[in-house]
């Protein structure tokens, strides 16, 4: 057993994964997670797939909104190849286009995820924030989940796997701190809302010197605790072994510089669950209350209905 990483090796390992190596003009290569186990975060493939658009974006222009369609699982202990298109670069917007692909057992490419990124360059406009800020308790008044995770595994005694342990106990780059009980935390039926503030476990380079690995890091921590917000009312659990679910589309809308090693509250709510699926949106805001971004998820969701 190798000693565990300090918060400075967790995060700077994290970079290296959302930093996607250029192999041609328009072609990547996005990192496997180091002792991935089984199907890839779907966090991971957004936010490397949106680091290769950033990376053939014009000079000047910001990212200000994604959407991505999850076609099938990825597989962990493979690189993950993206091809991006130019499929637009105008005076103050521009769009690219990206196909995230894994090599299967035949050696033929096999897409996994289409992700569409919108970008601007900045400039002064009529404002407003019609959006009020949950009033909830502070991230430095409640433990982590990390803390509530080793909490699940004593209980669970012989009924996890190693596998299953080691899974749900594998360090993390990113702190998440929740207000509410999420589903893994609780067994009752309760309201589609939750609350949960989140930042990287150290410093990451400024926000001026790298402002598209701040907004990497966003995107990949958007796919947190999103698709579990529907799961809410019913009472069940992927961890539990309840559920059978996967991210089908995902969107990102950025709306000013947030840092993502600084405490942001992502408040998220499901409207509506039915024929398999649940809807979910989710809102980022910062420590002053303003609002960073706005996301929006669908997910297959069914009751697994053998062991």
């Amino acid at each position: 057993m190798g000693r565990e990483q300090t918060a400075e090796e967790l995060v700077a390992g994290f970079i290296r994964l959302l930093t996607v190596s250029r192999e041609s003009d328009d072609g990547f290569t996005g990192r496997m997670q180091p002792d991935g186990i089984g199907r890839v975060f779907g966090g991971q493939v957004i936010a490397q797939a949106l680091q290769a658009a950033q990376a053939t974006a014009p000079d000047g222009l910001e990212a200000h909104s994604l959407h991505a369609y999850f076609l099938r699982g990825g597989k962990e202990g493979v690189d993950i190849d993206y091809a991006t298109a130019r499929d637009f670069d105008g005076r103050s917007f521009a769009n690219r286009r990206v196909v995230a692909s894994q090599t299967d057992e035949d050696g033929k490419p096999r897409p996994i995820l289409n992700l569409t990124a919108s970008f601007q360059r900045p400039e002064d406009g009529l404002a407003h924030d019609d959006v009020t800020m949950p009033d909830v308790t502070p991230p430095e008044d409640l433990r982590s989940d990390m803390e509530m995770r080793h909490k699940l595994v004593e209980s669970a005694g012989d009924k996890m796997s190693e596998a299953q342990r080691n899974l749900v106990l594998r360090p993390r780059p990113i702190d998440m701190r929740t207000v509410d009980r999420l589903h893994w935390m609780n067994s009752e039926p309760r309201e589609p809302r939750a609350h949960s503030w989140f930042r990287t476990v150290a410093p990451l380079p400024s926000i001026e010197e790298n402002p598209a690995l701040h907004r990497a890091v966003i995107a990949y921590a958007s796919d947190y605790t999103l698709l579990g917000t529907s799961a809410l009312p019913h009472g069940l659990s992927w961890m539990r072994g309840e559920l059978v679910g996967a991210s089908l589309d995902h969107a990102i809308w950025f709306h000013r510089p947030a840092r993502a090693d600084e405490w942001l509250l992502y408040a998220t709510d499901a409207p509506w669950s039915g024929g398999g699926r649940g809807f979910n949106r989710g809102r980022i805001f910062n420590r002053q209350g303003e609002l960073v971004a706005s996301v929006a998820q669908e997910g297959m969701m069914r009751r697994r209905k053998g062991p």
